[in-house]
């Protein structure tokens, strides 16, 4: 088993405690991936990407999330724990907390969001985020373990109303590169689960004006946490899973019939 790490902003750092570290670009359908990283943690085999691509290149709605999700299928990841940058919806979360979503709304417009432009596949996301690895971050006590992700295109932030509208919906936390990366993982029968910094309160919660000082200021204070939680669970995830990811093709695409009018 091999497990993908996909960092977001700040736990680059991962990788220095393991061992073995050897760097790869894997080319793909859809584009050469990020650089990533493979190396030994808890004698586990991880690959680790850096979703924005090394020195936080890429802004979010620019990523190749196809072409990163494939490569890590490539490299034979059958687990991914994603971390997210994310402001709050509700001053009860406040910036520093760690948030384990368990459903998502997409909010994004413009992103190449499926594998299967070329055949109908309709992949059931009623449980979007493996439970499995979800219940592994939560038992460590230190995140909130449930919450509803909305993923906007950015990479501008989101006005007042556009807050209060995903307040309205039920919405706990939003950011800008959750999405699709959680679908294509589950088209590619992947787990997937996300933890999610909160760096900061959304547009009209706060009254301060929303840079992205904050955002980097915050989750460089909780890299040392977040780094300690992705390690320690690596290393109590199960050789073999118990949850439906692996198998969510099953029943999903539709067979293509033969319509004649002689029939």
């Amino acid at each position: 088993m091999t497990i993908g790490i996909i960092g977001g902003t700040g736990i680059y750092e991962i990788v220095e405690l393991g061992e073995d570290a050897e760097k790869k670009v894997v080319e793909t359908p859809y584009g050469p991936s990020p650089e990533m990283i493979l190396f030994k943690l808890h004698d586990r085999e991880v690959v680790f990407m850096s979703r924005h691509e090394v020195g936080h290149a890429n802004p979010p709605h620019m990523i190749n999330y196809r072409a990163n999700i494939w490569a890590l299928k490539e490299m034979g990841v059958e687990r991914i724990m994603a971390t997210n940058a994310v402001g709050s919806l509700d001053l009860s979360i406040r910036p520093g907390d760690l948030v384990v979503p368990h459903d998502f709304l997409d909010f994004t417009r413009m992103r190449k969001s499926t594998f299967y432009d070329d055949r109908v596949v309709h992949v059931d996301v009623t449980e979007p985020y493996c439970p499995e690895l979800r219940d592994i971050l939560i038992s460590s006590g230190q995140v909130i373990g449930e919450g509803i992700y909305i993923c906007t295109e950015g990479p501008r932030f989101e006005t007042a109303a556009e807050i209060q509208m995903y307040r309205r919906l039920g919405g706990t936390v939003v950011g800008m590169t959750g999405l699709p990366e959680a679908v294509l993982a589950r088209e590619l029968e992947m787990c997937y689960t996300s933890i999610c910094t909160v760096s900061n309160y959304g547009a009209s919660i706060s009254p301060d004006k929303l840079t992205i000082d904050e955002v980097f200021e915050e989750v460089e204070k909780k890299r040392p946490v977040l780094i300690g939680l992705i390690s320690d669970s690596v290393s109590k995830i199960p050789e073999n899973c118990s949850c439906p990811c692996g198998d969510a093709l099953n029943g999903a695409e539709v067979k293509p019939t033969l319509e004649s009018e002689d029939l």
